[in-house]
This record gives C-alpha cells, sequence and structure tokens, in this order.
C-alpha cells in the first residue's frame, strides 16, 4: 500500500519500531495487533503472517 513503517504504526497505534521488530521477525504481535495491521493493509492474516 506504500504506506511508511511510520504511517503503518499510526494506523494500528504502535510506534514505528515495533512495526520495524515485527518486519524483522524479532516480535510475536498480538493477534489484535495483527488484525489491526491487516485492516490497515487489507490483507487477510493468511496473507500477512503464514509462510508457505
Amino acid at each position: 500500500m506504500d504506506l511508511s513503517q511510520e504511517q503503518l504504526a499510526e494506523l494500528v497505534g504502535v510506534t514505528r519500531q515495533t512495526i520495524g521488530m515485527i518486519e524483522a521477525g524479532k516480535y510475536n504481535p498480538t493477534l489484535n495487533l495483527c488484525i489491526a495491521i491487516c485492516r490497515a493493509l487489507h490483507k487477510t492474516l493468511d496473507e500477512l503472517f503464514w509462510e508457505e
């Protein structure tokens, strides 16, 4: 969606650092945060968080 980490963080109510740590695999977000990220990006949990 062409969002920066900071923009996504603002949309879901966390810090940019939290988004960076999630992307790097160094932080396991809560289910509520996962759902918020999915809603912000118009994606499903499967699309964002499960590897094939």
